[in-house]
Formats: C-alpha cells, sequence, structure tokens
C-alpha cells in the first residue's frame, strides 16, 4: 500500500493542538507518518506533540525557529518518506474518513496527482455562525473544476510538490495559493474529494476577523492576487456610494431606496443563503444576532481588504529588484 505522511505547521498552539491530534488518531485510514514543524513556540506546544508521539502515534515534530508557514510546510515535506502529502493546520479537527477520502482519487486513477479536500465551519456562538456563513463557502458554491484548496485540506505527490517550486517562503499569507496556482499549472486539474472534510472554526472576535482580513489581503498585495477583485471593493466604497448618497439627498430618495436594494442583494444575499445551514443548534434569539451580525462582518472584512492589499503592494513594490522570484505571473484573471 502506498505510503501517505501527514505534515502540518505549528506556532504557540497548546493544548489547541489536542483536537487536531485526537482526529488524527481516529483516522479510518491511518497515516504511515505524521510530521509537525513548529516555527518556534514559546508554550507547550512541543511537550504536547511529544506527549502524543509517545502515546505510539507515528509522530515526529521538527523544530524551525522563526519558519512561515511556507518554510514549516517544505521542511516538512522534505522530511517526509511517503510519496503522498496529506496537507492540514493546527486549530483544526478532521472527519474521522478524512484521509481516507482525499486518498480514492489516487487509488481509483494513476494519473491523479493532487487531489482537493474541503472544509466547513465549525462554529461555537452566533457570531461565529454569522462568520462562517459570511466567509465560508457552502459545498453548494464550490466549482469542482475551478476550486483552488486550502493547504487546510490538501493531499498531493511529492514530485509534484517539487515541480511546483514547492511553497513560497517569501510569502506569509495567501502562499497557499500560489501553490496551487503552479501545482495546476505543472499537473493541469486537481481531483475533488468534497467527503474529505476538515471542521474549522472561525474567528470569534471582530478585532480577530478584522486582523486575519488585513493579512489576507496584505498577502494578495505581495503575491499580487485579485487586481480586478480589489479595485472593484475600492471603486464601491470610494465611488459608487458617495455617487448614490449624492444622489439620494439632491435628486429623489428613490435612488437610495433602489441603491440599498441592489446592495443588499449584492453584499448579503449569500451569507444569509448559508446562514440556516449552520443556525440549527442557536436559539431564536441567537438567530436574530446571527443575522445582525452579518453586515458587520461584511463591512469590516472589506475595510480590512482596502487596508491590507495597498500595504501588501508597498511591500512588494520595494522588493521588486531585488526579489526576482515576485515577477511570478499570476494567468487566472
Amino acid at each position: 500500500m502506498v505510503k501517505v505522511s501527514v505534515i502540518c505547521t505549528v506556532l504557540n498552539e497548546g493544548p489547541a493542538i489536542q483536537k487536531l491530534l485526537d482526529s488524527l488518531a481516529e483516522q479510518t485510514h491511518p497515516p504511515d507518518e505524521i510530521i509537525f514543524v513548529d516555527g518556534g513556540s514559546s508554550d507547550d506546544t512541543v511537550a504536547v506533540l511529544q506527549r502524543y508521539a509517545a502515546q505510539r502515534m507515528p509522530l515526529r515534530v521538527i523544530i524551525e525557529p522563526g519558519a512561515n508557514i511556507s518554510r514549516g510546510r517544505n521542511v516538512a515535506i522534505e522530511a517526509a518518506a511517503g510519496p503522498i502529502i496529506a496537507s492540514t493546520d493546527a486549530g483544526v479537527r478532521l472527519d474521522p474518513r478524512w484521509l481516507e477520502e482525499l486518498l480514492k482519487p489516487f487509488q481509483a486513477n494513476p494519473d491523479v496527482t493532487v487531489v482537493s479536500g474541503f472544509f466547513v465551519p465549525d462554529p461555537q456562538t452566533a457570531f461565529e455562525v454569522a462568520m462562517g456563513a459570511t466567509v465560508l463557502p457552502a459545498l453548494s458554491d464550490i466549482n469542482p473544476a475551478t476550486f483552488l484548496p486550502s493547504s487546510r485540506s490538501i493531499a498531493f505527490l511529492k514530485s509534484s510538490w517539487q515541480a511546483a517550486g514547492r511553497y513560497p517562503e517569501w510569502l506569509d499569507y495567501c502562499e497557499d495559493l500560489i501553490f496551487d496556482f503552479r501545482l495546476r499549472e505543472e499537473v493541469g486539474p486537481f481531483a475533488f474529494a468534497p467527503q474529505a472534510v476538515v471542521y474549522f472554526r472561525p474567528r470569534s472576535s471582530l478585532r480577530a476577523f478584522f486582523r486575519q482580513y488585513y493579512q489576507y489581503a496584505r498577502g494578495d498585495g505581495k503575491a499580487d492576487l485579485w487586481r480586478k477583485r480589489h479595485a472593484i471593493r475600492y471603486l464601491i466604497y470610494l465611488a459608487a456610494l458617495p455617487l448614490l448618497l449624492i444622489l439620494t439627498i439632491g435628486v429623489s430618495p428613490w435612488w437610495g431606496v433602489g441603491g440599498g436594494i441592489l446592495g443588499v442583494l449584492g453584499m448579503f444575499y449569500t451569507p444569509y443563503r448559508r446562514l440556516p445551514r449552520l443556525w440549527q443548534k442557536l436559539s431564536s434569539i441567537e438567530k436574530l444576532q446571527a443575522i445582525l451580525w452579518i453586515p458587520i462582518i461584511r463591512t469590516t472584512g472589506d475595510l480590512a481588504k482596502m487596508l491590507g492589499y495597498p500595504a501588501g503592494w508597498q511591500w512588494r513594490l520595494a522588493r521588486l529588484a531585488s526579489q526576482p522570484e515576485l515577477h511570478w505571473q499570476f494567468r487566472q484573471e
């Protein structure tokens, strides 16, 4: 049977890593080896990992102080013995069939080189339910032919990782997108395993969400990703909304009514459509709270992106002349 190595990077995860480790121990297809790369934790993360390793899990810990996520993944893959790499993230829990489902396309077709898994929200509060509905896609939203998997749920051949030029260590966020683009250029379309599910808890506060999406957008700017998407966002907030306000005040309030309806449909229809599948365990009051949180979350995310993207571009422009790897071509738009 083909060997598979599960990899993950960690930094100051402490007890929170236990749910991932427990879910790895419960896999219906146990991994042949598990490799964690610690980026220099100052808490008990390494001690927790070593305790699980002592419990007869095939787990190794590599300590790489200062490593970002890309560097950590590359170090783990370099050390992996298996020809198939399955990647996940700290802070998640895996469905018991996660690895089994990721491996099925490889077993069914020898030409498969990359398999996209899936991830779903694992909310604990009304705020997190609203967050999951706003930022995480439902399975019905996915086009398998174009879906780009997060590295919290993906499997690929070690040889394909090498052919794609490895994870980009110059990038601290959005690194898995760049890796996906390069993989697809090298090996073509990915197989899709929708039942290879990772449960991912959304950010639990507006402040943490703002920071997360600022960093994501900063990564977009560094990597020169999604120019059109970011341009449209600036156009809406800095041109269309002020113009609509002027027309509403100076011409007719019907401009505000029509623009408001279009804006609500454009910005909030998808989150509200996803909401009922996530709020089954909420009380009536908590459901109302989730409904009210969605526009706040969406607007906060847009503001974070509008601030983060130019910060990333400033970083990029300062290094273009000295870092040739930044000249990679994004051909997807």
